[in-house]
């Protein structure tokens, strides 16, 4: 990749739409911030504050006509984090700006000030949040994956277009030049007919099976699991962290590797890699029309065939197992991740974009995208159907898991031909713990 732009050229020559908003976070935080009139600014609420939101907010608290007023989270040790930041940020820059916190997020929902909120809750909080967002007329910028189950996901469908206010997916690859570019070179058949993709994410989840620990005194655990069956506390579900001095999650929240709270790999990155292969595959608004899992009689790697013949699978595409995507045509081939991008030819390569520091999510123009679709009152570049066919796939994947054998699934009733148990999957359709129902 020889070719170089500067990030002053990438600006004038991205456009809005399939390439992504043509500003980057970073570029935006070293703008002086003008005064705004009081009816431009975007008000945001975060509702969730652990480790991914922390992130966020750092992109978000930077773009110009943004103020960040309130957060919500079960656990008073992220409160009192997610406020010291976000006043320590508008001290240090000289703002005014009133910040609360909530333990229970219908309360920031009812300020009427709050015209967006970012959810970055576990994922079996995400669509009752979503939904109950959408009621309150408030934008939504939603954690991937979109959805626990596939019936979620149709009802958050729903539930954004019934209320009219827009949601955004956090499926920051959509924003990113190389991805954007891989993409490109697919649709614009640069390497023929497509034929097959890999596009590796890692292992589905495992039973719980994590010791049970006491919970802290100011974690509400019953409400952190909400909507989800009962397991007990571990604190590797919630990473610890420290305030004095300040010390922050040094892992992930394990919550998303086992089956009664997340989807393991299978979700997790698979909303990453899975996305970038429909959208390669103009499949945005489509599917599958059968999944194998790995492990039945001799299929080697969880495998997606679509009804024109393409066949997708869970597998490594190098010896390192990056997690990333691979096309294959039969005029050549494609190989995407986060750290680099590879082809048969140099023709396919992209312009080399000057790199910038900070977290995936703050590199790329994501958040910028969602902040102008609330003013523009247009779809962003990930809207909820897209997220929700996206996240479809990934839940495919581990109901094959969860019965062992292959299903056929209809992309255009989103229901499975002929097979009543894969309907009664949990995946498909949860029972709720009591007090919560779709």
């Amino acid at each position: 990749m020889s070719n170089k732009l500067s990030r002053r050229d990438f600006l004038k020559t991205a456009t809005v739409g399939a390439v992504g908003v043509a500003v980057f976070p970073q570029f935006l935080a070293s703008c002086t911030q003008n005064k705004k009139n009081d009816d431009e600014i975007i008000r945001l609420g975060f509702i969730g504050l652990g480790q991914q939101a922390m992130y966020l907010l750092n992109g978000f608290i930077s773009i110009p006509g943004v103020e960040v007023v309130a957060g919500s989270d079960v656990y008073g040790v992220k409160r009192e984090r997610f406020l010291r930041r976000v006043n320590n940020h508008y001290a240090t820059s000289q703002q005014n700006v009133a910040v609360e916190t909530y333990g229970n997020y219908k309360d920031l929902l009812a300020r009427e000030d709050i015209d967006a909120v970012v959810i970055a809750t576990p994922d079996h909080w995400h669509a009752f949040i979503a939904m109950d967002a959408c009621k309150a007329k408030k934008n939504v910028y939603l954690e991937k994956p979109l959805t626990f189950t596939i019936k979620e996901g149709q009802a958050l469908v729903k539930a954004v277009r019934d209320n009219g206010v827009i949601l955004g997916v956090g499926s920051q690859q959509r924003s990113d030049p190389n991805f954007q570019h891989a993409v490109r070179m697919v649709q614009e058949g640069k390497i023929g007919k497509i034929e097959r993709v890999n596009a590796y994410v890692g292992a589905p989840p495992k039973p719980y099976d994590l010791p049970e620990e006491p919970v802290p005194s100011d974690l509400d655990w019953k409400m952190w699991l909400g909507p989800s069956e009962y397991v007990h506390y571990n604190s590797q579900l919630n990473p610890p962290i420290s305030l004095d001095p300040e010390q922050n999650e040094q892992f992930w929240g394990a919550w998303r590797w086992y089956k009664e709270l997340g989807g393991g790999f299978t979700t997790d990155w698979g909303a990453h890699m899975f996305d970038i292969a429909q959208w390669g595959l103009g499949m945005d608004n489509s599917g599958p029309v059968e999944i194998i899992p790995a492990g039945y009689r001799d299929t080697k790697f969880l495998t997606y065939k679509y009804a024109n013949g393409v066949v997708m699978t869970e597998e490594p595409f190098n010896e390192q197992k990056t997690k990333g995507v691979k096309f294959w045509g039969d005029k050549g081939w494609i190989e995407i991740s986060r750290e680099h991008f590879l082809a048969s030819d140099d023709s396919l390569l992209p312009p080399k974009v000057e790199e910038t520091e900070g977290a995936y999510e703050t590199k790329i123009p994501h958040l910028v995208n969602f902040i102008e679709s609330i003013k523009s009152k247009t779809d962003p570049v990930v809207p909820v159907e897209i997220g929700h066919h996206s996240c479809t796939v990934c839940t495919l994947g581990n109901i094959a898991y969860d019965l062992m054998r292959p299903i056929r699934w209809n992309p255009e009733t989103q229901t499975f031909v002929d097979d009543e148990e894969a309907t009664k999957n949990r995946l498909y359709n949860k029972t709720y713990s009591e007090g919560y129902s779709l």
